[in-house]
């Protein structure tokens, strides 16, 4: 592990975070990752890319260094080695990517102080699906899901063991994730949520689109994982 940087976050309505980011080795296969922690965060959120994505994807990098400006550690980190990404089969490998999550939520809560803390999982494309076998397979650790532009169908079975509260997120015109989020959405037992960002597609380019992604993803963390816990209202229809 290297020394860790700092860098202050502002963002409108939030207060300025010391953030120590260091480039961590995620046990035991040593996969590369990101892990920031904001000065006395009160949650950590692990991200699981999609296909063809990595832990460098701009999109996730900017939601991540959102919530680190809310006071939520996050890591990204990459879910194959260089080899298993040359076999496009992996990208796919629900479960495989799943035990990955696992494997670093273990790593997490053994080598480093964010194990105290609730976790959260956040899943884009692929990495949706992955996130939501992880959360079904460790009801008492996952404490949340935040699913954007993801393939939640692609958790098959595991959609109705998931205890954590989820939120799927999908552009208007994104039309047929949509259909498949609608899908998993009738599927999923828990508290749920499908929030549709209007005019958006797929990787949320237009104008405001990833915006209304952090802001929808900020108020689901905040209020099933620390800060918000216990308001009055929930963060839109269950």
């Amino acid at each position: 592990m290297v020394a860790p940087t700092r860098r202050g976050a502002d963002l409108d309505g939030v207060h300025n975070r010391a953030v120590d980011s260091r480039d961590v080795r995620i046990a035991p296969l040593g996969l590369p990752g990101t892990l920031r922690l904001p000065r006395a965060a009160f949650a950590v959120i692990v991200f699981a890319h999609g296909s063809g994505s990595s832990r460098l994807s701009p999109r996730n990098v900017a939601v991540a260094e959102a919530l680190n400006a809310r006071g939520m550690a996050t890591l990204l980190f990459d879910l194959l080695t260089p080899d298993e990404e040359h076999d496009r089969a992996n990208v796919f490998d629900i479960s495989l990517l799943a035990a990955r999550l696992s494997d670093a939520i273990a790593w997490l809560d053994d080598a480093t102080p964010c194990g105290a803390l609730p976790l959260g999982l956040f899943g884009a494309s692929t990495g949706a699906a992955a996130a939501l076998v992880a959360a079904a397979a460790l009801p008492s650790r996952v404490g949340a899901v935040v699913s954007r532009g993801g393939r939640p169908d692609l958790a098959a079975d595991a959609l109705a063991r998931v205890q954590a509260p989820t939120l799927l997120i999908v552009g208007s015109a994104d039309t047929q994730v949509l259909t498949l989020n609608r899908q998993a959405l009738a599927r999923l037992s828990g508290r749920k949520m499908l929030q549709v960002v209007p005019g958006a597609t797929h990787l949320f380019p237009e104008p405001g689109a990833l915006e209304a992604v952090i802001g929808h993803t900020s108020r689901w963390f905040d209020h099933y994982l620390g800060e918000g816990r216990g308001a009055a209202q929930p963060p839109g229809p269950l």
